[in-house]
């Protein structure tokens, strides 16, 4: 036990300490992507939305498209999301299913034309909102890695201890909850019918927390048995700001380009409670009972539950987009989003997260992502596709980056349809997007990782109503 002592209070000076929950650094990463949910149409169409407008989910990429409307208009998406997570620890594979519902996106715009003769002759105005991370996802991990870590009895009056040195198995149960919500208000106008420009302000707010156990099986020479579990929980709350400045420009009544800026999101306090703290050595509340002995080994006993709590700030990436669209007339659409999110550029501050900011320089890369959309429109139906490749922030997937969870890139298809009633629309849409991920919950040790495949696919409705 000695060993597990020693390390657990090294990793613990680097925030980490020995945990299988997340790092400040898989936090920082977590915190500073992006789900792209929005309307039906939005999603339908892969997010690809810089050049086009039209659609009030386009004001998180582009604000510059609310003038695009011509009318005042109101929309509201529901959608339902089926997870499947299958984890593979050591050979032994495991599904985790799960479905969530979400009111994921409500907005409206306020379109003003100008009373004057003026090149300015367009102001719209957009309220929105929408969940811009869903964490809501768990899953369970089981097998035997022949490592053991919980390898005394804290409680053994043996001369000499009993060590329990065989592993003959590990469990690991791990749920997420949360969202990061977001709210914007954005502003845009049109000049001479050609050059949008737009600019908004995004709120956040963030709610996370993370819920994990670690069941550890091992015995010792003579079959003797210890049976270990580590419960570690965090709760985190955060608000935070950002801004987006953009413009579109019709080259040509069958053309149009564009190009955004979103600074980067400031979440000027975080707030965390853990109980990730030192209890008699062990970072997290801990029972362990042998086979060999009536005595249960709890340190949480007596009501005794040590927490302990951290403010800090978070600066996430700033994203830039480059768009464009080619319009054939009222018969459809094709549209391209180029976006460039320097992962590098997260940093914490408030406590000394120097090793943190220090992996985020060396270990995460600038990330080339793009969208691809299609639309066409038969009357008043109109069918919808699109494509989306999102790059991982990590260089590097595995033991080797020092993080806990790492993501590969992300693949995502899209298709959905909608009709138009003339003053209110129905659209749907389906998404598909799937990726793998490496989760290494003995952090400090030699361990595989459990391998984890994330499929996620998503159904949403909107109902659109003209003001």
């Amino acid at each position: 036990m000695k060993r597990f002592f020693i390390v657990a209070t090294l990793l613990a000076l680097t925030h980490t300490s020995f945990s299988q929950s997340l790092g400040y650094q898989d936090l920082g990463i977590l915190f500073s992507q992006n789900d792209n949910n929005g309307s039906a149409r939005f999603t339908a169409m892969g997010g690809a939305f810089g050049a086009l407008g039209g659609d009030i989910s386009s004001i998180n990429i582009n604000p510059a498209g609310l003038s695009v409307f011509n009318n005042s208009i109101f929309t509201g998406s529901f959608n339902v999301r089926s997870s499947d997570i299958a984890s593979n620890y050591y050979g032994n594979i495991l599904n985790t299913q799960d479905q969530f519902i979400n009111l994921s996106q409500a907005g409206a715009v306020l379109v003003f034309d100008s009373a004057f003769s003026s090149d300015w002759n367009k102001f719209a105005i957009g309220f929105n909102y929408r969940i811009t991370k869903d964490f809501n996802d768990g899953f369970l991990a089981e097998g035997n890695s022949g490592f053991a870590t919980f390898t005394n009895f804290p409680l053994d009056i043996n001369d000499p201890a009993l060590v329990y040195d065989f592993a003959d198995g590990q469990n690991f149960n791990n749920r997420y909850n949360g969202k990061l919500n977001e709210i914007n208000i954005g502003f845009s106008s049109v000049y001479q019918q050609k050059l949008h420009l737009g600019l908004s302000l995004n709120f956040y707010d963030l709610n996370f927390n993370q819920i994990s156990t670690l069941s550890e099986f091992n015995s010792d020479i003579d079959g003797n048995e210890l049976d270990a579990f580590l419960y570690q929980e965090n709760y985190t709350t955060g608000t935070g700001f950002s801004a987006n400045l953009g413009f579109i420009y019709r080259v040509h009544q069958n053309f149009r380009f564009g190009m955004s800026y979103q600074t980067p999101t400031w979440f000027s306090e975080i707030a965390e409670d853990s109980n990730i703290t030192n209890n008699e050595g062990f970072f997290g509340d801990t029972e362990i009972i042998v086979s060999n002995d009536n005595l249960i080994y709890d340190n949480t006993s007596g009501g005794f539950f040590p927490s302990q709590a951290l403010i800090y700030q978070l600066r996430t990436p700033s994203v830039f987009t480059a768009s464009s669209a080619l319009i054939f007339g009222k018969n459809g659409l094709i549209s391209f989003d180029y976006i460039n999110k320097n992962f590098q550029r997260i940093k914490l501050s408030g406590d000394n997260f120097s090793n943190e900011n220090q992996f985020f320089q060396n270990e995460l890369k600038n990330t080339h992502n793009f969208n691809i959309g299609t639309e066409w429109r038969f009357d008043r139906f109109s069918i919808r596709g699109g494509y989306s490749f999102e790059q991982t922030p990590n260089t590097t997937i595995g033991l080797n980056n020092n993080s806990i969870l790492n993501f590969s890139d992300v693949e995502g298809y899209s298709f959905g349809g909608g009709y138009n009633f003339g003053n209110f629309k129905l659209d749907f849409a389906y998404t598909n997007n799937n990726r793998t991920a490496a989760y290494n919950f003995y952090s400090g040790y030699n361990a595989n990782p459990t391998n984890l495949t994330i499929d996620n696919r998503v159904f949403t409705a909107s109902l659109s109503l003209s003001l």
